[in-house]
């Protein structure tokens, strides 16, 4: 018996009182809180009283019969589980029971096990029915916080980026301004990098939330995918003064999605050169460790708090110190990184000191080596 069950509320509704006295005794005896009534009228007023998890209900009684309970509990209710019972079990009422809306079916006489196992089945639908409700609602609110933090945040880049190229059309053509036409193209870089990363970061997401991920997968070399994306932050990394090396190793084979993966790739060593200090290091390298794939960014930046690190992985969140203000970010990159990573049966660890360092390190399954054919990433 899990936890959970032990705050379960059970009611039985019958009118047969030897019945009702079994019913509490066994489900009592395992844990549940057990209310009963003699008829369906005070059934459904203790329903409405006690939102149970689970209704127990006699089909054939005086008054209220079963079938006409049901529908009436899930008004009060449409997430109760109800597991109609009788003596007179056919086809028939089976078939009526559960077009009224009922769970499950159980014949009278029953065993002390089989009632349990019809309740435990009953409260087990029940709980994975609320935890799939929580998570749509989740990735509802989700979805509609990402569109106005984005819509935020590419405005804000896109009125810069015209703001820019306004100075640029006015300046003339002198030795002073092809200085500055330096300068504003590298704001227009930058502020241009910033919207394609929320871009990029909103297909992964759509990606995870469509469910297509898992239909996008093919057999992969992860050394292909680290060589790519290292290659691509080589010239930010030299012109911060940050020495970024990938750590020749062993083949990575790996059956995943090649976009979601460079994303989650992208999202740490692009973190590790950006959270760094003029003149460190940030090295990557991937092993093969127990059936796994294993790799490793690990920085010699400024390092995340300890307080810092329980919610590193929450949607939005960005660690805050002092100094940081001219930092840009989304609070994405790291969530969906470590999403990519559970999507694809892996994980994602983090091991950081302030004013250190952090080591993240991808746990993912490996598979048989991929043949030589792959194709290059563009």
């Amino acid at each position: 018996m899990t936890e959970q069950d032990v705050h379960d509320t059970i009611v039985v509704i019958d009118d047969d009182y030897a019945m009702r006295l079994s019913c509490e005794q066994i489900l009592g005896k395992s844990g549940y809180g057990v209310r009963s009534y003699e008829d369906g009228a005070r059934g459904l007023e203790g329903v409405a009283e006690l939102k149970p998890s689970l209704v127990v209900v006699d089909l054939k009684m005086p008054g209220l019969s079963g079938i006409e309970v049901i529908p009436r509990i899930h008004e009060i209710d449409p997430g109760i589980v109800i597991v109609v019972i009788t003596g007179y079990a056919t086809i028939g009422t089976a078939v009526d029971a559960m077009k009224a809306g009922a769970y499950d079916f159980l014949p009278k006489p029953f065993s002390p096990d089989e009632l349990r196992l019809i309740v435990r089945r009953g409260l087990e639908r029940r709980r994975l029915v609320a935890e799939s409700q929580q998570a749509e609602i989740e990735r509802e609110l989700m979805k509609r916080r990402f569109v106005t933090f984005v819509s935020h945040q590419l405005k804000t880049p896109l009125v810069a980026v015209h703001q820019f190229l306004e100075v640029l059309q006015r300046l003339g053509d002198n030795a002073d301004a092809s200085a500055k036409r330096r300068e504003w193209t590298e704001r227009c870089l930058v502020r241009t990098t910033e919207m394609r990363t929320l871009i990029n970061n909103w297909l992964t997401l759509s990606q995870l939330g469509g469910g297509t991920l898992s239909r996008h997968r093919v057999d992969l070399d992860v050394r292909e995918l680290l060589a790519h994306v290292v290659g691509e932050h080589a010239e930010s990394a030299a012109r911060q003064d940050i020495r970024l090396e990938l750590t020749p190793g062993v083949p990575l084979p790996v059956h995943g999605d090649r976009t979601c993966l460079s994303v989650l790739f992208e999202n740490l060593i692009a973190n590790a050169v950006k959270y760094n200090r003029p003149g460190g290091s940030v090295r990557v390298e991937g092993t093969v460790d127990s059936g796994e794939v294993v790799v490793a960014v690990t920085d010699t930046g400024l390092g995340i708090p300890a307080g810092d690190l329980p919610y590193l992985f929450d949607e939005f969140y960005r660690v805050r110190r002092s100094g940081d203000e001219t930092l840009t970010g989304t609070g994405l990159g790291l969530p969906i990184s470590r999403r990519v990573a559970l999507e694809m049966g892996g994980a994602i660890e983090v091991e950081s000191t302030e004013g250190a360092g952090s080591t993240f390190r991808v746990r993912l399954p490996s598979c048989p080596a991929p043949s030589s054919k792959t194709e290059p990433i563009r």
